[in-house]
C-alpha cells in the first residue's frame, strides 16, 4: 500500500490535480451537459478552376451562373449545428442594438463572398428563419465582404443546416470561422475538439475520487442553480389526443432544458374528458392545482374558473382505407355519405363497389366536434350503430357506423376496414399513410390539408387548439413557465413540426385571431 501513500501525499495531490484540471479543461464541452452549445466545421473548402467551367460541379450549381467571373473563386461547404444538451432559442443569443437581428456571422478570411444557399437543414421549418430574401422583421442572410450575417435561428438539440458559399479571392489557405456569443453557452469549431480516450477518462474519474475523499477543503460538486425558465415540481397534462404527440416532445425538451428539475406526465383523455378533469381536480384543489388541459376548439361549459389560452390552429384530415382509390370529396359528398343518403363508394365516382364503414370518435371528443362543424355544418353525426366497424347491430341498419377513444385507434381500424372512412389531425394521418401506406388522406371541396392551405382559408377542416388552466397560473409555476415555453421558440418549432400552426408565430398571429374571433 506504499503506493498509495504515496499518490495521496500533498505534493502528489497536487500535480495530480493539475492533470486533472488540464485535461478536463480540454474536455468540458463534452463531459459538463448544462451549457448551450453551437457548433461548426467546415465540411469543404475547394477552388473551382475558370477554365473547366464545363464540367460537372460548374453544371451542377446554379449560384455559379450568376457570378460571370470566377476566377480564384472557392467553394465552402459549412455545418451549423446545436451539439450541446440544451435548445438555443432567439433571445439566448447576445447582440449590440445596432445589430439585434444577427445571430452568428461567418467570416472567409481574405476573401469575398459573391453567393450563399443554405442547403440540408435537419428539419425545413429552419429554412423559414433562413430566407434568401429578407423582411423588416427577418433581414435573412446578408452578405458583406467577407462575412455572412444570419438571423437569430432557433435550434433544438440536433439541429443542424449548411451554408454553400461561393467566394473569390485567394485566401483558401487561412480556416472560415463562425463568431457569436450566446448565453449561457458558447460558439466553436468542432473540428479543433478531440475526444479524450477511455484510458484517459478512466484515469480522471480515479483521480476526481481520490480527491473527493482527501479533505483538502474544495467544494467539488455544487448544485447548478435553476435555469432561467424552468420551475420544479410536477404537471400534469390531459385533454386532446389529436394534440398528444406535440405534448409528449414538448415535456421531453423542457424537461431536458431544466435539468430533470420538472416532472410532466401527459395523459390525453379527449377534449371534453381532460376538461371534465381538470374542473374536478381544481374544484377540489385548495391552491393552484398544477392540471393543463388541451381541447380542440372552445371548452362549451362557460365555467368562469376555466381560463383559456389560444396555442396553435390545428389542422385534420379524413382517411380512408387503402382500397377506396378516392382522393377528394366536395362536402356535399361527406354530408351525403354521413346522412345515410350514399352507403356504398360506387355511387360516387370512381369508386370501388364496397360498402361504406364511418369510423367516428365518441361524444367527449373535441376533434368530432371540429368533424360535425366545419364539415358537416353544424349537423350532428349519426348515432352508433356498430361495435365492431363491420357489421350492424340490428338488422335493419343500413349505415354501419362506430365510436372509438382515440387518433390512434381511427387509424388502425379505418387501415384495418374495407371501405372504411374517419377522420383524425393532419400528421398522425400522414405518417400512417407514408410508413405503412394502408390508408389514404382525401382533399375537401379541391383543396388538400397541409399548414398553408389553412394560413390561407382555402381548406375547411381545422381548429383553434386551446390550452386551459384551473385559475391562472401563478406567475413563477410550473404551468406558466411550460405555457411560456409552449409559445418560445422551441414550443413553436415543435408544433410546426407536427403539422400545426403555432399561434406565437408572426406569420400566423392574424390567422389564429380570425380562428378565435369565428
Amino acid at each position: 500500500m506504499g503506493w498509495l501513500k504515496e499518490l495521496v501525499a500533498p505534493e502528489n495531490l497536487l500535480a495530480l490535480l493539475g492533470v486533472v484540471v488540464t485535461v478536463g479543461g480540454l474536455s468540458y464541452e463534452r463531459l459538463i451537459p448544462g451549457r448551450k452549445r453551437i457548433g461548426y466545421r467546415v465540411q469543404m473548402d475547394t477552388l473551382i478552376d475558370d477554365s473547366t467551367s464545363d464540367g460537372p460541379l460548374h453544371q451542377r450549381l446554379r449560384m455559379l451562373e450568376n457570378t460571370p467571373d470566377l476566377a480564384g473563386a472557392s467553394l465552402v461547404l459549412l455545418r451549423i449545428e446545436n451539439d450541446g444538451f440544451r435548445s438555443v432559442d432567439v433571445d439566448d443569443y447576445i447582440t449590440a442594438p445596432s445589430t439585434e437581428h444577427r445571430g452568428l456571422t461567418a467570416i472567409f478570411p481574405n476573401r469575398t463572398v459573391r453567393d450563399v444557399a443554405v442547403t440540408e437543414p435537419s428539419h425545413p421549418d429552419l429554412l423559414r428563419h433562413l430566407p434568401q430574401r429578407g423582411t423588416a422583421t427577418n433581414p435573412g442572410l446578408i452578405c458583406r465582404g467577407n462575412e455572412i450575417s444570419l438571423p437569430k435561428v432557433p435550434l433544438n438539440k440536433g439541429d443542424h443546416f449548411k451554408l454553400l458559399v461561393l467566394l473569390t479571392g485567394a485566401g483558401t489557405d487561412k480556416q472560415p470561422y463562425v463568431a457569436g456569443r450566446v448565453r449561457e453557452g458558447r460558439i466553436r469549431n468542432n473540428e479543433h475538439f478531440r475526444r479524450p480516450s477511455n484510458r484517459v477518462l478512466g484515469l480522471i474519474g480515479s483521480l476526481v475520487v481520490l480527491m473527493i475523499l482527501q479533505p483538502i477543503g474544495f467544494q467539488l460538486l455544487e448544485p447548478d442553480p435553476l435555469r432561467q425558465g424552468c420551475a420544479k415540481g410536477t404537471l400534469t397534462v390531459v385533454g386532446s389526443t389529436a394534440f398528444e404527440p406535440v405534448m409528449n416532445d414538448l415535456d421531453k425538451a423542457y424537461e431536458e432544458d431544466c435539468d430533470g428539475a420538472a416532472h410532466i406526465t401527459v395523459d390525453a383523455q379527449g377534449s371534453g374528458r381532460g376538461t371534465d378533469t381538470l374542473r374536478d381536480v381544481g374544484e377540489g384543489a385548495k391552491g393552484f392545482p398544477a392540471y393543463l388541459s388541451f381541447s380542440d376548439g372552445r371548452e362549451g361549459s362557460g365555467d368562469p374558473g376555466l381560463k383559456e389560452h389560444l396555442t396553435a390552429l390545428s389542422v385534420f384530415t379524413m382517411v380512408v382505407n387503402k382500397e377506396v382509390r378516392i382522393s377528394n370529396l366536395t362536402l356535399d359528398d361527406v354530408r351525403k355519405i354521413y346522412s345515410g343518403e350514399i352507403t356504398d363508394w360506387k355511387q360516387l365516382v370512381g369508386g370501388p363497389d364496397l360498402p361504406i364503414r364511418l369510423v367516428s370518435r365518441d361524444g367527449k371528443s373535441g376533434t368530432r366536434g371540429v368533424f360535425e362543424n366545419r364539415v358537416l355544418g353544424s349537423t350532428t353525426e349519426p348515432a352508433r350503430t356498430s361495435d365492431n366497424c363491420r357489421t350492424p347491430k340490428f338488422d335493419n341498419t343500413h349505415l354501419v357506423r362506430c365510436e372509438l377513444d382515440s387518433t390512434d385507434e381511427v387509424l388502425k381500424t379505418v387501415a384495418r376496414t374495407p371501405g372504411a372512412i374517419g377522420y383524425t389531425e393532419l400528421k398522425a394521418a400522414n405518417d400512417r399513410a407514408e410508413e405503412r401506406k394502408d390508408v389514404r388522406l382525401l382533399g375537401l371541396g379541391g383543396h388538400r390539408p397541409s399548414i398553408d392551405t389553412v394560413r390561407d382559408e382555402t381548406y375547411p377542416f381545422w381548429e383553434p387548439e386551446y390550452a386551459y388552466t384551473y385559475g391562472t397560473p401563478p406567475p413563477n409555476s410550473l404551468t406558466s413557465k411550460f405555457l411560456d415555453f409552449l409559445a418560445g421558440d422551441t414550443g413553436r418549432n415543435l408544433i410546426e413540426r407536427h403539422g400545426h400552426l403555432p399561434c406565437s408565430a408572426p406569420e400566423n398571429q392574424q390567422a389564429c385571431r380570425r380562428a378565435h374571433r369565428a
